[in-house]
């Protein structure tokens, strides 16, 4: 059978093709009675399909992270696609390619990686590579930091999310910490690495994104804190100074009390990371509502982590000139460290660890969303 993605479905067709069950409820109908709720996806995104009659023979033969075989047609409500299913039965393990239903990263795994080990190896603070080194020296944890995404829905939420996610902030770092005189680089890209990390096992992302126990019950926000704060244990004689003010870093990183982080930034690379990590989180997943494939018309569905819609017109549609910003980069793209912007020596407790000065140059600001 040929599968069907998501993002070729049009309204009125009918369709029979293969899905990831995200989620699956029981809801009353207005007329009495009741019907099933079913959210499927597959790589290229996720649907809500409704099934209003004769589901209760087979409702109870699959649940959340099952392969089923759908039968149905695709129906537009309120310009967003939907599909009101006929038929729903569990799938064979030889009647499906995993590959075809988890959204991945749309750039290369590996060559962001060795980007990001790049940005590591030019660090001049002796402790932070060493550090960095350590703990990307465990082929697991590499293993799960390329493949976990950064948050279960609301950005970049797909497998490769969270390297995606940290590159970028590494660049947007190293790019806003060069702009101000007296900014510790290599602590702050330290930071945008490991503010995340904790999601490696927070999140469940074998199949459907889920929590782990141990992400509900703690969170990645300690889980990070508490790893990092060992693997600088393992390191005789890292500076104790040094120590908090990264792991400030990392518990200050959601940037307000209500949103999580127990301390608020104190620091002024604490503040550049929280404010830099809202801003790509934020970015990303407003271009990414954009781009919905199931959506239609000038404006968005009304998206959770912004509470209103947002308009889906760009300027190039409107067939106006707007120079360089026309052209999108790819974060493999970016020019290599020194071929672009202005030296700024910095004067900061961690700056000169290894008996000299930790100059940054700065790069030009890529478009890498």
């Amino acid at each position: 059978m040929e599968k069907i993605f998501i993002d070729q479905l049009k309204a009125n067709q009918t369709i029979s093709s293969t899905f990831l069950v995200k989620s699956k409820e029981l809801r009353n109908k207005k007329t009495g009675g009741q019907f099933a709720l079913i959210t499927l996806a597959d790589k290229t995104g996720d649907i809500v399909g409704q099934w209003w009659d004769n589901f209760e023979d087979s409702i109870d033969t699959f649940d959340r992270d099952d392969i089923v075989f759908v039968r149905g047609q695709v129906n537009s409500y309120r310009n967003h696609l939907q599909i009101s299913i006929h038929r729903m039965r569990p799938c064979q393990a030889q009647e499906v390619d995993l590959n075809h239903y988890f959204p991945t990263t749309r750039f290369k795994v590996e060559e962001m990686f060795r980007d990001l080990m790049g940005y590591v190896a030019e660090f001049r603070n002796p402790w932070l590579k060493q550090l960095l080194e350590k703990i990307f020296a465990d082929p697991e944890t590499v293993r799960k930091f390329k493949r976990a995404p950064a948050a279960k829905t609301m950005h970049h939420p797909y497998l490769g999310g969270l390297l995606e996610h940290s590159l970028s902030l590494v660049r947007l770092c190293r790019f806003m910490g060069s702009h101000y005189e007296g900014i510790d680089v290599d602590l702050l890209v330290t930071g945008a690495i490991l503010h995340d990390f904790g999601k490696i096992d927070e999140l469940s992302y074998e199949r459907a994104f889920g929590y782990t126990n141990e992400g509900q019950m703690i969170g990645h926000l300690v889980m990070e804190t508490i790893f990092v704060a060992g693997k600088i244990g393992e390191i005789e004689g890292f500076p104790d100074d040094l120590r908090r003010h990264l792991l400030h870093l990392l518990l200050t990183h959601h940037g307000k009390l209500e949103y999580g982080s127990p301390k608020l930034p104190s620091t002024p690379e604490a503040l550049l990371l929280a404010m830099l990590d809202d801003l790509d989180s934020k970015v990303e997943a407003m271009q990414r509502l954009m781009n919905d494939p199931l959506s239609a018309g000038d404006w968005t569905r009304i998206s959770p982590m912004f509470e209103r819609p947002i308009y889906r017109r760009r300027t190039l549609e409107l067939g106006l000139e707007t120079g360089s910003a026309a052209k999108e980069t790819r974060p493999e793209e970016a020019p290599p460290a020194g071929q672009a912007g202005r030296t700024v020596s910095f004067n900061t407790p961690f700056a000169s660890l290894a008996g000299q000065a930790s100059p940054v140059e700065g790069e030009v600001m890529k478009t890498d969303k």
